[in-house]
């Protein structure tokens, strides 16, 4: 075909509007939009499941910080990406979802029996994403990418969902080509009242204690915190918000009856970009003893767990307005004995559990990893580890502990190599390494500087562990699995089998390659002992 089609206008609108790597999968119906992919410059990046297609779309606009499409074909190929979009939800990630539809003939619910027909494909995604729209032009497709573009980043950041016609990607473009694309997102700044009450608050406070999420950002939340010699722990989300070894760092102990205990005894406790949910309660045994102000850009978790001081705003925006408006105090060492008590305190909880093996791995993994690496982490027992324990230094420290699937660390990290000029760490189970098995052909093909350890334990690791410790012996948590190392290997991709005692080497030389690397370590990991469990 020499005529522009509808599959031009959207490749012209999302490289007017910035893009420069889609992710994705063909499919029938939406041929004429990847057709219209070899006419732009946009780099695509194919997986080999949707899902994963979507894992990688996730992973991509974490670390960009922007706006990353994710084209799919119709039925069965767009609800493969549920999974996926569920987790760029609970973790506000910008993933566009552009997916194909039946010819408009069939839509609303015909019955016309056209393939991969469902009634309502868009309600399929209304609750999981923000936004949704059905796009029935040609001359609809700028305006509609643009809106969709806009809702994905303004705050709260997450993923929007448009759906276009076969006939309509296929049929003449009704409109010139696009060269320009205006959009803005919507700025969420604090209310000048509630940003005074919080500065009020936090200025009479003798203990202030700062609770940082995945909405706090960086700079803003370091300055405040040295401004009010204010403690901070992050949560899981939000780990390498706060520099880990900085005197006021709490760091991320959340399973921890001692950091439960110290974030309630604060008489200001200051939580930025977290609705406080189970996880960062401590499975809601966190009981406050003292003020709480909430600093949310999600409307919905405002208040949804604790009474507080709320205030609905970008954290940015927010932690800038304190940090103008709170007093500076002296550095007497107060936070920072607290701070060195509280870690003392956890260290001494876990030194009674015997866990020298999972020290011994983390050590290992962190001694390998370069500096300033970005690291994915999938639903497994090292993971869990890992968010409490994980130094990042410098890097990214993304997980799938959102919405809690499987198979979210190796595709993810693909979505990040494609934006990072350097290596990045995938970590798995075996048991959630089966998910990803396919996109071995996506890192071998696209050269993925993709580091992937797999802890193999012969099964659901933590699904064993929770099933024994209550009811006495686990069930349908044993998997066959392959050998990995002759699998990655089948692929074109070199792969180790490591030990504890030989896994800092094995992953530094992974690390030193130029392309992707498989590292199976066969150990039996266990948790650390959980505290919620004494207040049941």
């Amino acid at each position: 075909m020499s005529t522009r089609n509808g599959g031009d206008v959207v490749v012209e609108t999302l490289e007017a509007l910035g893009a420069h790597t889609v992710f994705g999968i063909p499919g029938q119906h939406a041929l004429g939009l990847f057709d219209a992919l070899r006419r732009s410059d946009l780099r695509y990046v194919g997986s080999r499941t949707e899902v994963n297609a979507a894992f990688a779309a996730d992973g991509h606009a974490r670390i960009t910080g922007s706006v990353t499409p994710l084209l799919v074909s119709t039925g069965p190929g767009a609800l493969q990406t549920l999974a996926g979009l569920q987790e760029s939800a609970a973790a506000s990630a910008p993933v566009l979802g552009i997916s194909s539809q039946i010819p408009s003939a069939g839509l609303g619910g015909v019955r016309g029996g056209y393939l991969h027909e469902l009634t309502d494909q868009l309600a399929s995604f209304r609750d999981v994403v923000k936004h949704a729209r059905v796009v029935r032009h040609a001359s609809q497709i700028p305006s509609a990418l643009a809106e969709a573009w806009e809702i994905a980043l303004s705050a709260p950041f997450g993923p929007v969902w448009v759906e276009i016609p076969q006939d309509v990607l296929l049929g003449p473009a009704s409109v010139p080509p696009v060269t320009s694309v205006s959009w803005s997102a919507r700025e969420l700044h604090p209310r000048a009242e509630l940003v005074a009450e919080a500065v009020r608050l936090l200025d009479g406070a003798a203990r202030p204690v700062i609770l940082a999420g995945g909405g706090a950002s960086t700079g803003e939340l370091l300055e405040l915190a040295e401004k009010l010699r204010a403690p901070v722990v992050t949560t899981f989300g939000g780990k390498g918000n706060f520099p880990w070894e900085h005197p006021l760092s709490a760091q991320s102990w959340l399973e921890d009856r001692h950091t439960t205990e110290f974030l309630a005894d604060a008489d200001v406790l200051l939580v930025v970009g977290s609705g406080l949910g189970e996880l960062s309660s401590n499975y809601r045994t966190f009981r406050p003893r003292g003020a709480v102000i909430q600093i949310e850009a999600d409307l919905g978790k405002l208040e949804s767990n604790y009474p507080a001081l709320g205030i609905h705003a970008d954290a940015r925006h927010a932690l800038r307005a304190l940090v103008s408006g709170v007093t500076a105090r002296p550095a007497d060492g107060v936070a920072e004995a607290a701070v060195r008590s509280l870690l003392d305190r956890v260290r001494e909880r876990l030194s009674a559990q015997e866990l020298d093996l999972e020290w011994q791995v983390l050590s290992a993994l962190r001694s390998a990893v370069p500096e300033g690496t970005p690291t994915c982490w999938d639903m497994t027992i090292l993971a869990y580890w890992a968010w409490s324990a994980w130094d990042p230094r410098g890097g990214a420290q993304f997980s799938a502990q959102g919405a809690g699937g499987l198979g979210y660390g190796f595709p993810a990290a693909l979505g990040v190599a494609a934006a990072v000029d350097g290596p990045v760490l995938a970590v798995s189970g075996d048991g959630g390494a089966m998910y990803g098995i396919s996109e071995l052909a996506t890192a071998a093909q696209h050269g993925s500087r993709v580091v992937w350890l797999i802890v193999d334990d012969g099964g659901y690791g933590i699904l064993r562990e929770y099933m024994t410790g209550t009811f006495g012996q686990a069930t349908a948590t044993e998997l066959a699995r392959p050998d990995f190392v002759a699998l990655a290997e089948a692929f074109g991709v070199p792969a180790t089998r490591s030990t504890p005692e030989s896994l800092r080497e094995d992953l530094a030389k992974a690390f030193a390659g130029d392309g992707p690397h498989v590292v199976v370590l066969p150990a039996v990991l266990r948790m650390f002992a959980p505290t919620h469990l004494e207040h049941t």
